[in-house]
């Protein structure tokens, strides 16, 4: 069965002025849409075009012959999970259990806000900043073009994207802006708590 374009969870203009229509037209409706599209030519007719993506991406993971695969199979979940990380009127600091664990974890929101910002903003090229559950632990990781923390053990919580495609089209060349903007206006804290407590 093809992997699918997942729908956006909200309407292209909903996250307008902070993401334009546009941005998400080229970014959701263009990239997200072509690694989908050639996700599903490099599967058809193999055993990995009935496999869960996440078990897609795990054992391509583990063979360089499959780099390709799991380029374009890591960046259809990438993309799939950032969506979820935006809401309309999002951003600010968290509540409930995903705030007790930033303060037990990484000493408080602050830290945890420099650390993330950091991490989105020295990611030389294009990539990836994390919030993730690491042996029950929350830590800060970025990772390069289409890797995930999924390969690595990681239960990845929060991401930003910080491809340029991303954030071109509305902040040109301000990667910080783009990241500041996402923290204060954007993240979805429910769907991280969500994540939380689908961790146990």
């Amino acid at each position: 069965m093809p992997f699918e374009l997942p729908a956006l969870p909200y309407a292209k203009d909903a996250l307008a002025p902070h993401i334009s229509a546009e941005t998400l037209e080229f970014h959701h409706g263009k990239h997200h849409k072509a690694y989908v599209d050639n996700l599903n030519r490099m599967v058809t007719d193999t055993p990995m075009d009935s496999m869960p993506l996440e078990e897609v991406i795990k054992a391509a993971s583990k063979d360089a012959a499959k780099a390709g695969i799991f380029n374009n199979a890591a960046q259809v979940w990438n993309h799939s999970f950032y969506w979820q990380c935006m809401k309309p009127g999002g951003g600010g600091k968290p509540n409930g259990a995903i705030s007790r664990k930033i303060a037990s974890d990484l000493g408080s929101y602050d830290k945890f806000l420099a650390a993330f910002k950091d991490a989105a903003a020295t990611q030389f090229g294009s990539g990836w900043a994390w919030l993730v559950l690491d042996g029950g632990k929350l830590a800060v990781v970025k990772t390069a073009n289409a890797d995930v923390p999924l390969v690595r053990g990681q239960t990845p919580l929060l991401t930003i994207d910080v491809w340029e495609h991303a954030y071109y089209i509305d902040f040109r060349n301000l990667r910080p802006k783009y990241i500041e903007t996402f923290m204060d206006s954007l993240v979805n804290w429910d769907f991280v708590n969500a994540n939380l407590e689908k961790a146990g």
